[in-house]
């Protein structure tokens, strides 16, 4: 009996201590234009959640078009979207986007 009792304790501190994916509304855009992120070289997607703001894996830049187009490039505008995915490392790892920005085709 104490060996089970032992376990389940073991597995809920376990199972708190992952990080599930979760979905929510950021603002997404460059992370070195929009967001000053520097870590990297170049254009990348980023995410900017709580305030902080992480290079998006996962995903590309010109996923969604040009990244540079001056009405809806991640690189001239910061856009809203619906993510999902969770931090790892320091980036956010994600499975799925979906701007949902007025801007959106």
């Amino acid at each position: 009996m104490k060996n089970i009792l032992l376990l389940s304790v073991l597995l809920f501190i376990f199972s708190c201590g992952n990080k599930k994916e979760v979905i929510q509304v950021a603002e997404i855009s460059c992370g070195q234009c929009k967001f000053d992120l520097d870590s990297e070289e170049g254009c990348s997607l980023a995410v900017r959640l709580e305030d902080k703001a992480y290079f998006v894996d996962g995903f590309g830049i010109d996923d969604f078009g040009d990244a540079h187009d001056e009405k809806i490039g991640f690189c001239n505008v910061i856009r809203k979207g619906e993510i999902t995915g969770k931090v790892v490392d320091g980036r956010f790892v994600a499975s799925s986007l979906k701007l949902i920005d007025a801007e959106q085709q």
